[in-house]
């Protein structure tokens, strides 16, 4: 990959140019998002390398600005000549798309100045023996668990992407990341009677990455805890989501409160503003500043100084999540929440959004559950987010006089999420391993649809 500029700074020159060509040509305002990045992976089964992948690429987005339309042109081409070719395109659309009268870049007053240091890039990067070394040690630790009888393999990971954005209101900032991972899939089992599980982690920086002995050893005592799954009939029970599986409410929250969502008046949370949503002891931030944080960031797309939130705070729903088009709409202020892509408009989305831990263990959460649902496995997205009506495949363990008692399977569990978020309780284990975190939660009143 030839990069488009080697420094920062030739970067950030480069893209003023062609806002300066994009303003020549008629463009009232521009901005400019840029992409390059890195890749390697090595995957790894039974006891043999198989693959060795690198990748390199780069992109460009250029978003032009005439009264009140806009066009988005994007090109893998940064010579001269496509650049000059990607303006005129850009421009002569923008003359001729529809009017969107809450378009428009962010006023300067806005625009992020000193950001804080987040420690978002690993300065070294893993030679294909390191990957090697620690897919063999992920793979070999699984299938050393007693009861495990074959591989789907082992893959390591490693990434580097530098991102800049450059606009005409004098905005222009570049990130560079860095990303680690780890992961291993093992079957169990013979025959009709083979189960799979997985294990698998990602960090910014490799000494932050779970060691792969232990990310292997928990994929194969998974997958043999699932061995011989029974069916149980169809109850009203509480239902615990196992920690890889809790984020999934907080990501049916996110998609709720985003502001482009509640603009267009489609979420069932779109009069419930500053009233009761979870209950009372329930607390749940929007972090983008987390330092080594997997969606940190110091800036939101259109420029914008990002800052951490309360979503929820003591149960009660306390703000949107906005970028500037949706926070016009809502005749609000933007919360710095802008995503953008090369290809097209900014939109809201949420950074490292995470439910604060609870006050009781795990096991204090299940201890008087008489007959209830662990889930340790979700299919389907099964969430209107109109109505709040809830509805997905699981599949884990049952819960039996407060102690997990034998593996289940072929389940769908069923709800409306206004009534399974005020009946959430959150336990005490909180760790940070996804973009979205939460601890395991306890939803008491869901129906458990079996046999």
């Amino acid at each position: 990959m030839a990069e488009f500029a080697e420094t920062d700074t030739d970067l950030l020159s480069r893209l003023g140019d062609l806002i300066g060509q994009a303003k020549k040509a008629g463009a009232e305002a521009a901005d400019v998002v840029y992409a390059e990045g890195t890749s390697l992976s090595l995957a790894f089964r039974l006891g043999e390398p198989e693959t060795l992948d690198r990748a390199e690429g780069n992109d460009l987005g250029l978003r032009v600005l005439i009264g009140q339309r806009q066009a988005i042109v994007s090109t893998s081409d940064c010579s001269d000549a496509a650049l000059a070719e990607l303006v005129a395109r850009a421009v002569d659309m923008a003359r001729v798309v529809p009017e969107d009268e809450f378009c428009g870049l962010a006023p300067e007053e806005l625009l992020a100045g000193d950001v804080p240091d987040l420690d978002e890039c690993d300065p070294s990067e893993p030679v294909a023996d390191v990957l090697e070394a620690r897919a063999r040690a992920a793979e070999g630790a699984a299938l050393a668990v007693d009861g495990v009888t074959n591989s789907e393999g082992a893959e390591a990971g490693w990434s580097r992407s530098r991102i800049a954005v450059a606009a005409s209101n004098g905005f222009g900032r570049v990130r560079v990341r860095s990303s680690h991972s780890i992961s291993t899939a093992v079957l169990a089992g013979e025959g009709t009677n083979m189960e799979r599980d997985y294990d698998w982690a990602t960090a910014v920086h490799a000494e932050d990455l779970r060691d792969p002995e232990d990310i292997g050893r928990t994929a194969g005592e998974n997958t043999v805890k699932r061995l011989n799954p029974q069916k149980v009939s169809t109850a009203q029970v509480p239902v615990v989501y196992d920690p890889r599986v809790s984020s999934s409410l907080l990501s049916h929250l996110a998609g709720a409160v985003n502001g482009a969502s509640v603009a267009r008046g489609t979420t069932f949370l779109k009069d419930r503003m500053e009233t009761p949503v979870f209950h009372e002891a329930i607390n749940i931030v929007d972090d983008p500043l987390r330092r080594r944080g997997l969606r940190s960031k110091t800036f939101d797309g259109e420029g914008i100084a990002a800052t951490a939130m309360n979503l929820i705070e003591n149960g009660v729903l306390k703000t949107w999540v906005l970028d500037l088009r949706s926070a016009r709409q809502l005749g609000l202020k933007t919360t710095g929440n802008a995503a953008r892509g090369t290809s097209s408009p900014p939109s809201p989305s949420t950074t490292n959004l995470y439910m604060e831990a609870g006050k009781l263990s795990p096991a204090e959460l299940i201890a008087d559950i008489t007959s209830g649902l662990y889930v340790t496995g979700m299919m389907g997205r099964g969430a209107n987010m109109i109505t709040g009506d809830y509805s997905r495949g699981a599949e884990g363990f049952w819960i039996e006089d407060g102690q997990i008692a034998f593996p289940v399977s072929e389940l769908t569990i069923a709800g409306n999420l206004n009534d399974m978020f005020m009946n959430t309780t959150a336990a005490d284990d909180l760790v940070f391993r996804y973009g979205t975190n939460a601890p395991t939660l306890r939803v008491d009143g869901m129906t458990v649809a079996g046999k």
